[in-house]
């Protein structure tokens, strides 16, 4: 057997703060947080939310020289690590059988709304100026 497959890897305590806060925040933020359950209604309507995560991390630590009982020179690790989580909803996704609307939870309604009538804007002001062009031919 090679020197290398009897030897084992030494880790850093570091590395170990910093995988068990990385689990611990990959197990709260999943694509199920971001893009929640559908729930559909009795008329068909599917409703979907939506959030917004972000999340953050840090990690440090230090080590120290000591000296021991025996006068030998040690190196204790002194660290630690935090994570912390932010989930703030962001709208919803209505799907109907023709029609998918983002329907937000803040922001400007009113132009919205103004995006969601545009072709029906478009479409009178058409109408109106071909009623023009009609009454200058006559």
């Amino acid at each position: 057997m090679p020197n290398e497959a009897m030897q084992t890897q030494h880790y850093h305590p570091i590395e170990g703060l910093m995988t068990t806060a990385m689990e611990n925040l990959k197990q709260m933020v999943d694509v199920n947080t971001v893009v929640g359950d559908a729930v559909e209604t009795n008329d068909g309507t599917v409703i979907i939310p939506l959030s917004q995560v972000a999340f953050g991390f840090a990690a440090g630590g230090g080590e120290y020289e000591v000296t021991g009982q025996n006068g030998a020179k040690q190196m204790p690790f002194g660290g630690g690590s935090g994570g912390g989580v932010s989930l703030k909803p962001i709208g919803f996704l209505v799907v109907r059988a023709n029609d998918i609307r983002l329907l937000p939870v803040y922001g400007n309604h009113l132009a919205e709304r103004v995006v969601d009538l545009a072709p029906q804007i478009l479409e009178k002001i058409e109408a109106l100026m071909n009623n023009r062009a009609e009454q200058r031919l006559q």
